[in-house]
């Protein structure tokens, strides 16, 4: 039993699961910020963010096997139908169990923030769906990184915002950007090491439209982004401790020239971590800034 749920938690991969959960901490210290927090329907948005990111990696493992792109000369770390662990039947029974699941517990935000969540919440399970599955994945024809950047960044942290606070604000969309850049940079590292073997299977990624160079300009300037966020949260009227994140700065300097560096799987799976936990401790930093410098 015990090695079945280490499995399923591997299937997971807890490394990207801080893009499901650092928008909806950012969303909710925003809402803080502004004086209307509201903690059980952030634990709400918290499960929902987590479910349909989980359910997204279950669609990936499942369709990546059945399109090709994950095989015995995959470089990452194993997926779990590849691999022989897990029938494809039943990564997809999973993969339908965790989205209903996450559109039940989503049915919780319409009730409190509005019929408007309804189509916003359905579009982020279909898309998590679509990312690897259907007839035009978005993952195999370079949409990847904008289904990360919107849905794990600007949707999260605005629809956990507006269920809060009942409303929107400018800099909601600043920290989105910020949140999504960043999630998107763990997507950039895994196509990175992928690159060749994405390319043979027919997996357009971005990097493999337009090379490693690009990714690399892709990752540092989306760090750079994300650390002027705060910034402009400055001049928006916050306090000094928004300032918090820039703390990072010379970790982000040194991170793009790791990628540029690296050379084996092992390096760039161990980036892959390092850069979840960069969002991590950015968006930690940036929730601890916004509600101390309101």
């Amino acid at each position: 039993m015990a090695d079945t749920w280490r499995m399923w938690w591997e299937a997971a991969r807890p490394k990207t699961l801080p893009a499901a959960i650092i928008p909806v901490m950012l969303g909710t210290a925003l809402a803080k910020a502004h004086g209307s927090p509201h903690y059980p329907k952030a634990l709400v948005c918290l499960g929902f963010s987590l479910l349909v990111q989980i359910g997204t990696n279950f669609a990936n493992d499942y369709f990546d096997f059945i399109k090709g792109a994950d095989t015995a000369e995959r470089v990452g770390p194993r997926r779990a139908v590849a691999s022989g662990l897990v029938t494809p039947a039943a990564m997809l029974g999973a993969t339908w169990i965790v989205f209903a699941a996450a559109f039940c517990l989503g049915l919780l935000l319409v009730r409190e923030g509005g019929w408007g969540l309804l189509p916003v919440g359905v579009l982020s399970i279909l898309c998590g769906l679509a990312y690897t599955g259907g007839p035009y994945p978005l993952g195999y024809n370079g949409l990847g990184d904008v289904f990360v950047f919107f849905f794990f960044g600007l949707v999260a942290v605005g629809a956990t915002y507006y269920v809060q606070a009942h409303g929107l604000a400018l800099e909601v969309g600043l920290v989105g950007a910020a949140a999504g850049l960043l999630a998107a940079n763990i997507l950039v590292v895994n196509n990175y090491r992928d690159a060749e073997t994405d390319a043979r299977a027919g997996k357009r990624t971005l990097v493999v439209r337009f090379g490693r160079r690009a990714a690399l300009f892709q990752y540092a300037g989306s760090m750079g982004a994300a650390l002027a966020c705060p910034v402009f949260l400055l001049f928006l009227g916050y306090g000094w401790p928004v300032l918090l994140p820039l703390l990072l700065v010379p970790g982000a300097i040194l991170y793009p020239h790791r990628l540029a560096q690296s050379r084996t799987a092992g390096e760039q799976i161990a980036l892959l971590g390092s850069t979840a936990r960069f969002l991590a401790a950015y968006g930690i930093l940036l929730a601890i800034g916004l509600t101390a410098g309101a």
